[in-house]
């Protein structure tokens, strides 16, 4: 029997999330036409979680609010317009906000059906950071064999993934990461040049494994200072995909300031005489605008990780009470993998 009450993670102000999220008692939300109620099992993290607690994420709710980017769960109701054999489905699910809740509702369209005994933090990984990579490596930027793909933040929940596609695509793989651990994880995964961002100075890096030759490809999910850095290793018919700012979150005082101040400004005509070209990704855009694309990335997703195409690594998984902790985790940037916390 559905409950009328629900335990939700809330966040009531900016700043230390030991101090600014608090367990509350909500009411379970209604499905509208069109929407699934999920009774999550667990709920994934996200770097723009942690911007958002800081007050640095322009996308989050208004406070108090309920966090949350993507859920697992069961599908327990289903508004009207929305399939009825859903409910009873184990689904992984992106949420527009609210995940950090034991009730979450989301778009029927924005789900994929998965297995009753696949780990929580592997189909958790599938939803925001699955879908993202895929959407960069496979539909905005379509991967060649043998191209130069740099990969910033490659350890990470979407750097995992993306380097997982390149090298499905027969692409060469320079992936940078922080630290001993995060390197030889790539190196175990197959990039042919991991590099340790935290003992050299990866740009004189790629510039001597390259030679004369040029990336053709960056996703890059840092920004500020690593933007031009990329501008200079791409080279013409280049693409750099961005799809995050963590530098922002790590630049104080004045982080938004100093932040586009180090990113510089690119004319539009130089990125033509070039020939090269500068994507941007955000997947909260993509799901309001264009949801049946959402519905086929988290599809084409779900599918390559049910063929054993797509591994993501977990991190860690931490119990409901453990989420400030958790956010903790993923803010001091020691993670790789998903992080997941359970109910």
């Amino acid at each position: 029997m559905l409950t009328s009450m629900m335990r939700a993670w809330t966040l009531l102000d900016h700043g230390d999330p030991d101090k600014v999220l608090a367990i509350q008692e909500r009411p379970v939300p209604i499905p509208d036409a069109g929407q699934v109620l999920i009774r999550v099992e667990g709920f994934g993290l996200n770097y723009a979680d942690v911007m958002a607690v800081k007050d640095l994420y322009r996308e989050a709710p208004p406070l108090p609010s309920i966090l949350g980017y993507e859920v697992v769960g069961l599908v327990e109701k289903v508004g009207a317009g929305a399939p009825m054999a859903l409910v009873g489905k184990r689904v992984v699910a992106m949420t527009r906000f609210g995940g950090y809740a034991e009730y979450a509702l989301t778009d029927h369209r924005a789900l994929a059906e998965v297995p009753l005994d696949a780990p929580l933090g592997e189909v958790a990984a599938l939803a925001t950071q699955g879908c993202t990579a895929w959407y960069a490596a496979r539909v905005l930027c379509p991967l060649r064999k043998g191209e130069r793909v740099l990969v910033h933040s490659a350890a990470g929940g979407v750097g995992q993934l993306l380097v997982q596609l390149a090298l499905q695509s027969g692409c060469i793989v320079f992936a940078l990461a922080s630290g001993h651990e995060k390197v030889e994880y790539l190196r175990g995964l197959g990039v042919q040049y991991p590099i340790d961002r935290s003992s050299e100075n990866y740009e004189r890096a790629i510039d001597r494994l390259l030679g004369k030759e040029r990336l053709d490809v960056s996703f890059n999910a840092v920004g500020g200072s690593t933007y031009p850095k990329d501008m200079r290793l791409v080279g013409s018919g280049g693409r750099i995909v961005l799809y995050g700012g963590s530098e922002r979150g790590r630049l104080k005082p004045f982080g938004s300031l100093r932040f586009v101040w180090r990113m510089g400004i690119q004319l539009p005509i130089l990125l033509m005489m070039k020939s090269r070209s500068v994507l941007g990704i955000n997947m909260l855009r993509i799901a309001e605008h264009k949801p049946s694309l959402l519905a086929e990335c988290l599809s084409e997703v779900a599918t390559a990780y049910a063929k054993g195409h797509l591994l993501p690594r977990v991190h860690a998984e931490f119990a409901a009470k453990e989420l400030p902790k958790a956010m903790a985790a993923l803010d001091r940037g020691g993670t790789i993998g998903k992080v997941v916390v359970r109910w």
